[in-house]
């Protein structure tokens, strides 16, 4: 079945109700793994734009299947980074990179098996942006749709490579060629937070999110690591999360980042991680938070971002006026115990809380 979804959160016509969900339909859920070959063909594309699925792809070409990748590059329009091109070179992708913007702006994603081939077409590219918070639309269409209009993976790709571009075909054991040129460094300190990512994260707290913050100091309750599990759609919140798990089975992937407890005038390195092959979601260590009291099931957390790695965390009372005020905006549900979830602009933040931000 075909399907379209104008995401996040905005129409779709199947289950599927953005572009992660669609990809996963195409790459896990119709796809046998190591069968056949995954595509993916993309202007820009940013570490956090595949995180969900490096292990998708690692899994893949270990059993036997493939996958190919072409990207724009441009380091000084930051196309395509060092960081996702390097993670997907060690998942086993075949990686192609097209020099300068105008000749490569197509976004689409697929796969090629002996059954046939699923297409998605989309404006969303291989970024953290592009896969969450951007409105993009998607369209995917399956096996028998491709059939009777003749698309063939493998014809567009060849047709690809046949063009008069600057095609490049980057190597980890030769890490000064000059395709690595092309691509920008998400890790340089001197990168400025473009204005659409100053937002504001507006989570209702949960249980599990703040039992350790009301526990009394060496109860059971108190037990464990302190974090505030976040929204699945975070991919575009956060830096690069490069860092990769060294302990466990499971694979995460997480990046420090500098966080101030505005209600105990602290400032702390906390981390964030994305629990890629568990529940898939993202989750905040607030540990000066632990033995406050300072929130309660159900409170709200505003948490802005005012810099490329630098945030402030907030807390509100639900029977507040500006928590009740708040909360209107966090209009995604997690789950079916309440949890919501929702992002406003740090300018609309300062004038519904009456906060200043940064």
């Amino acid at each position: 079945m075909n399907e379209l979804a104008v995401h996040p959160n905005v129409y779709a016509t199947g289950g599927s109700k953005g572009l992660v969900p669609i990809l996963e339909r195409v790459w896990l859920r119709e796809q046998q793994v190591g069968d056949g070959t995954y595509y993916i063909v993309s202007g820009f594309a940013n570490y956090n734009g595949g995180v969900r699925f490096f292990p998708v792809f690692r899994r893949h070409v270990e059993h036997g299947g493939k996958v190919v990748a072409i990207f724009g590059g441009n380091a000084r329009q930051r196309l395509t980074s060092r960081q996702v091109v390097q993670e997907m070179l060690e998942c086993g992708v075949d990686v192609h990179v097209v020099n300068r913007k105008r000749l490569m702006h197509a976004k689409s994603y697929g796969s090629r098996t002996p059954e046939g081939e699923m297409l998605v077409v989309t404006s969303g590219n291989f970024t953290g942006p592009g896969m969450a918070q951007n409105v993009e639309m998607s369209l995917m269409l399956d096996r028998p749709t491709t059939k009777s209009m003749g698309f063939s993976w493998e014809g567009l790709v060849k047709g690809m490579f046949s063009q008069n571009w600057e095609l490049y075909r980057p190597r980890l054991d030769d890490m000064d060629a000059p395709v690595w040129q092309l691509l920008y460094d998400e890790r340089k300190a001197d990168l400025i937070l473009d204005e659409t990512n100053e937002v504001t994260l507006v989570i209702r707290l949960g249980h599990a999110d703040t039992v350790r913050v009301n526990a009394a100091p060496g109860s059971d309750a108190g037990r464990g690591t302190q974090y505030f599990w976040l929204s699945k759609d975070c991919y575009d919140f956060f830096p690069a999360l490069t860092i990769p798990n060294r302990r466990g089975l499971k694979r995460t992937y997480s990046c420090q980042v500098s966080m101030r407890f505005v209600d105990l005038d602290q400032e702390h390195p906390v981390r964030v991680t994305f629990e890629a092959e568990n529940n898939l979601d993202f989750r905040l260590g607030t540990g000066p938070l632990r033995h406050t009291g300072l929130a309660r099931e159900g409170d709200i957390a505003a948490i802005s971002r005012v810099g490329e790695s630098s945030y402030e965390l907030r807390l509100f009372r639900q029977s507040t006026k500006t928590g009740r005020d708040l909360m209107k905006h966090a209009v995604n549900f997690i789950g079916h115990q309440g949890k919501r979830y929702g992002f406003m602009a740090n300018q609309r933040f300062e004038r519904v809380s009456g906060r200043s931000v940064g």
